[in-house]
């Protein structure tokens, strides 16, 4: 007989007697809920992950695979920002070999310079254009507005810049041509565009660009209406992080 047949006082519950104690010894009466007196029914599942290696092992590879995962995109983040800070650069060089997006062509060699024919019967005009962003308060204005130039021959043009403030600032600028398609023929040999210009407060300084037009220019069918080229340069505060716009794009 178990502790609970014996009275129920074991199990917290009042003694019975007579009839009432024999129907609790047969079962017929319930069990009052006691401390002592916990029934064989289930029990919670206690310690499921340390009991199946299975599962623990499964979980151990998704934990393994999630770490991989996450290093995968750390490092495909790393290389999306060192592109972005290497694209500009890169895309200038290529611009400025070619002539993509108005783009002026780098000066070629001193020697070429000197051997090229200017085309005589091809006069050009070019046109001066000088803008600033709204980050930097300088005055900047070209010192003439027009001059005249034939293919392969050499010129020379000047820009003013002035910082109007009481603080030293820094600028750096950037440039094109209008037509795009002349891009490919505009050369510079001597410009101030990409290179940073640090003017003291109330500074004015003259800064020269020194170019001219490659005689091929006159050969291209595509440049056989063109007359009129525009040269236009944009002044951006030089700040770190700052990015200037590609050529050809603003």
């Amino acid at each position: 007989m178990g502790p609970c047949g014996r009275g129920w006082a074991r199990c917290g519950g009042p003694r019975l007697r007579g009839p009432l104690r024999a129907l609790a010894l047969a079962g017929a009466l319930p069990r009052p809920a006691a401390a002592g007196c916990r029934g064989p029914g289930p029990q919670p599942a206690r310690g499921l992950r340390g009991s199946n290696p299975f599962a623990r092992g499964q979980e151990e590879e998704w934990r393994r695979r999630n770490r991989t995962t996450l290093s995968y995109i750390a490092a495909a983040a790393v290389g999306m920002v060192g592109m972005s800070y290497a694209a500009v650069p890169l895309y200038r060089l290529y611009c400025q070999a070619t002539g993509l997006g108005g783009t002026t062509g780098a000066g070629h060699g001193a020697e070429q310079i000197e051997s090229m024919k200017p085309v005589k019967d091809r006069v050009i005009k070019v046109t001066f254009n000088a803008d600033v962003h709204a980050s930097i308060h300088w005055n900047f204005r070209p010192q003439q507005t027009e001059i005249y130039v034939v293919p392969g021959e050499t010129a020379l043009a000047f820009y003013k810049a002035k910082n109007p403030t009481d603080k030293p600032v820094i600028g750096i600028s950037t440039y094109n041509v209008v037509p795009f398609e002349a891009g490919q023929y505009f050369n510079k040999i001597q410009c101030f565009c990409f290179e940073e210009q640090r003017l003291n407060p109330q500074e004015e300084v003259d800064m020269p660009v020194f170019f001219y037009i490659d005689p091929e220019f006159a050969e291209d069918p595509k440049m056989a209406k063109v007359d009129l080229i525009t040269l236009s340069y944009t002044f951006f505060e030089a700040k770190e992080g700052h990015k200037l716009p590609l050529p050809g794009y603003q």
